[in-house]
């Protein structure tokens, strides 16, 4: 299962490099797409949680950093919760 990272931009134009276990992110985005930040943090859920699944289907646990991750994107995405129309740019994948 090959690492793989994918690069975002906050609401407020605050870069972050985010970390999953699998490729399989890579079908929940696409590189450049604006998401409504729902919808961002859907996407990050079903990516993530997928991700870690792989990860127990093949070594038998549950990846602890993919649910990290998750729960720093879930922290970040509560300072924009109130902001009508937040968006989150989701720059692109990388290894």
């Amino acid at each position: 299962m090959p690492v793989t990272y994918f690069r975002i931009v906050w609401p407020d134009q605050t870069e972050a490099t985010c970390y999953s276990p699998s490729t399989v992110v890579e079908s929940h985005f696409e590189a450049g797409a604006d998401y409504a930040l729902e919808d961002f943090l859907a996407r990050a859920r079903a990516a993530l949680g997928a991700a870690s699944e792989r990860v127990r289907q093949r070594y038998g646990y549950a990846c602890s950093s993919a649910m990290d991750q998750l729960a720093q994107i879930e922290a970040t995405a509560e300072r924009y919760a109130t902001q009508p129309d937040a968006t989150v740019k989701f720059l692109g994948f990388g290894r």
